[in-house]
């Protein structure tokens, strides 16, 4: 179980349909993968994934065709598209980049291509992408549950928050196999943490944790340190640091007073041990 936040803060895709490539899916019809590699052109991932197929990207675009293909709703023509990703977030923070822009390619292409493919059959797809795909389909704070596919919409309040990226990558599944991972954590109802967000939003109190903290910090000291130098500004923030999902970024939610002085959020990310950054929550009217 986990509560999704989303933030006004990644990275920018920029689509446009070229007219005069025009594509007979037909002579292709039974392979997506193909079919991927003649309608789609990206740039500005090449410092990301050296092959285009390792990219989320276009992994996202051949899932959207594969699934056109075998619901047989794949029209005979389609405009071949250009993406350009223009890189903002971090790599490797663990803040969803890859997972955002996956989505948001499924989303445009659906409706470039008009697809008329429905949003809950869109977040299945995206479930295959990546466990994280889902919840920017869904495009709204959630709680998630399974791997990240069954998600409830959930109202939180604005928040700005202090982000710290330190260099430092553990694989996520070496950290699903830890031995020292805690697995037996007794599940919230939905209602449950719909009420209690008081206890996570700016502060985390019991029984609400991120069980993959100690184990990342035990393997990566960059993160301790990162996570340590926020726990040191708690007071003066009023919440409580914390790290996002599986790593490597922490942050700490910040008070209204506090988050509205700039001089003095200047200096803590100046005296921060890595990179660092104020962003806020993601809102409709954005």
């Amino acid at each position: 179980q986990t509560v999704f936040r989303l933030l006004d803060w990644g990275d920018y895709l920029h689509f446009s349909l070229m007219d005069d490539a025009v594509i007979q899916t037909a002579d292709n019809k039974a392979d997506a993968n193909i079919l991927c590699h003649q309608l789609l052109v990206l740039a500005g991932a090449e410092a990301i994934t050296a092959d285009i197929e390792d990219n989320l990207i276009f992994k996202a675009a051949r899932a959207l065709l594969a699934f056109a293909i075998q619901s047989d709703t794949l029209p005979n023509k389609l405009a071949q598209v250009a993406v350009v990703l223009d890189k903002h977030l971090p790599m490797g923070a663990g803040l969803g980049g890859g997972s955002s822009n996956a989505a948001t390619t499924m989303l445009v292409l659906n409706e470039l291509w008009q697809l008329n493919v429905t949003r809950d059959a869109l977040i299945k797809i995206g479930a295959k992408v990546g466990a994280d795909v889902p919840i920017f389909i869904f495009g709204q704070d959630a709680i998630a549950m399974g791997i990240g596919e069954e998600l409830t919409a959930i109202n939180l309040p604005d928040q700005q928050y202090l982000v710290l990226t330190p260099e430092a990558h553990v694989n996520t599944a070496k950290l699903f196999a830890h031995p020292k991972l805690q697995r037996d954590i007794a599940p919230l109802s939905i209602d449950t943490i719909k009420n209690q967000s008081n206890d996570y939003v700016q502060n985390l109190n019991t029984p609400y944790h991120n069980v993959f903290t100690p184990v990342v910090t035990s393997l990566a000291p960059a993160v301790a340190e990162a996570l340590h130098y926020l726990q040191g500004l708690e007071t003066q923030a009023l919440g409580t640091a914390r790290m996002t999902g599986s790593g490597s970024a922490v942050f700490l939610p910040l008070d209204a007073s506090i988050a509205s002085d700039k001089a003095l959020l200047v200096t803590w990310i100046e005296s921060a041990p890595c990179s660092g950054y104020v962003v806020g929550s993601f809102q409709d009217n954005i």
